[in-house]
């Protein structure tokens, strides 16, 4: 018979065992980069981030080194990770291999690495110039309820989707999954009554859920809407807040609304030229 404190001995040493067999799972270890891959290089618009993610629309200067070390062991069993370290050699300034990371990614489904592949291949940013193979891309990623996907296909449109009533469909299940691209454009299909009816209410809704978010067009606009008394109440100070967030962000639109708000008169020369603002 084993007596209790020697078998509470064993159990411990089999406890400590277990832990550190654990700390040492390739499995654990996977997890890990991903959760760090994750936090340092996920985009907000990404279907495939998790939803306790919030995502960077860019990844920090300082991030990216590490982006790369920890994306680059997650890659291997995830093609979100795989994505993430598309961005990361893109943000790395390493477009070669970028390009190459994310048609790997896209190859296995993600509709985000098309998306990204697809804006390189339309402008010729690290890769022969190819606009005929960017729709394609758009269009695939667009179907799957990307809302970049929808944008940008719409933008190689002459910036008017061909069907704005299937656009503003698909635009509506990715604001609904929560992305601040696809609110954004949704809300701006709803001012102009595109693909649907006109709706400033609905539409300033969407406009503050994407600036929640950190969007900061749609800052601007939820700003342009408070301080105007669109689509609900109005409210100067509420547009201030909304400016000065934006402007934080390097948004110039941004920059610009605050400083109307700041300095609205404006002095002009005879010919009508704007020569300064005059502040209060």
């Amino acid at each position: 018979m084993i007596k209790r404190s020697a078998a509470l001995s064993i159990a411990c040493s089999f406890g400590v065992l277990a832990l550190t067999v654990a700390a040492h799972s390739p499995a654990r270890a996977q997890s890990a980069d991903l959760v760090l891959c994750d936090r340092l290089a996920a985009h907000p618009d990404d279907p495939d981030r998790p939803k306790d993610v919030k995502g960077v629309i860019e990844i920090a200067p300082s991030d990216v080194a590490t982006a790369l070390k920890f994306c680059k062991v997650a890659a291997a069993g995830s093609r979100r990770a795989l994505y993430q370290l598309g961005r990361a050699y893109a943000a790395n300034k390493q477009m070669p291999e970028a390009v190459a990371t994310y048609r790997k990614a896209a190859d296995k489904g993600s509709t985000s690495a098309m998306v990204e592949l697809g804006v390189l291949l339309g402008t010729g940013s690290g890769v022969a110039k190819d606009p005929a193979v960017a729709r394609k891309l758009f269009e695939r990623a667009a179907k799957n309820g990307n809302a970049r996907g929808v944008s940008n296909l719409a933008a190689l449109n002459g910036g008017a989707s061909s069907n704005p009533a299937e656009a503003r469909a698909l635009l509506a299940k990715a604001a609904e999954a929560n992305s601040p691209d696809a609110q954004f454009q949704l809300a701006m299909m709803m001012v102009e009554g595109a693909g649907g009816p006109q709706d400033d209410v609905a539409a300033r809704a969407l406009f503050e859920k994407a600036a929640a978010q950190g969007h900061a067009d749609a800052m601007v606009w939820s700003g342009a809407f408070a301080q105007l008394g669109r689509g609900g109440a109005q409210d100067s100070s509420l547009a201030k807040t909304y400016f000065e967030k934006a402007a934080a962000l390097g948004n110039e639109d941004g920059k610009a609304r605050l400083k109307q708000l700041q300095c609205p008169y404006v002095l002009k020369d005879k010919r009508g030229k704007v020569m300064s603002n005059l502040c209060l």
